[in-house]
């Protein structure tokens, strides 16, 4: 993976990790206005998930690297995302697959681990490279500290 510099997140938290990692799919964004991208495509995705937090869990992690991968590339590698009905639909554009839509799903899937760990970290923001030439950045408006 091509080692880059992202957006940075500004907070006050001790802690700040970040994951890249890197999954191929397929998919299509159904709306007429879609153009070309209505038709099945496939990108090799580039994602990098910022977590932070004030405590580390009882291994001396903020978070396992290795939940990270499993629930994005483990769950989406190899697959057409539009398959995936539990998180994408063709009813609702907020629920398209396009690279907005993926970015905030993978948020919440992480923000949804995060929130069933001990340590109580948040996930920040989530980089999502769909080309060379085009990203997208999800940031949720408000993260609350615990505690």
């Amino acid at each position: 993976m091509l080692q880059q510099m992202y957006p940075q997140v500004f907070h006050d938290y001790s802690y700040e990790l970040n994951k890249d990692m890197q999954f191929a799919a397929a998919h299509f964004v159904p709306h007429e206005e879609a153009g070309r991208c209505r038709n099945i495509h496939g990108h090799t995705y580039f994602v990098n998930i910022t977590i932070a937090g004030d405590e580390l869990d009882d291994s001396g992690f903020l978070v396992n690297f290795q939940a990270l991968k499993k629930i994005v590339s483990g769950q989406f590698d190899h697959t057409l995302l539009n398959d995936h009905t539990n998180v994408f639909n063709d009813q609702n554009p907020n629920d398209f697959p396009t690279t907005e839509v993926v970015a905030r799903k993978i948020y919440e899937m992480v923000q949804a681990h995060l929130d069933t760990l001990l340590n109580k970290p948040k996930c920040l923001q989530v980089f999502v490279r769909e080309t060379p030439t085009s990203y997208v950045v999800y940031r949720p408006k408000k993260v609350k500290r615990h505690g």
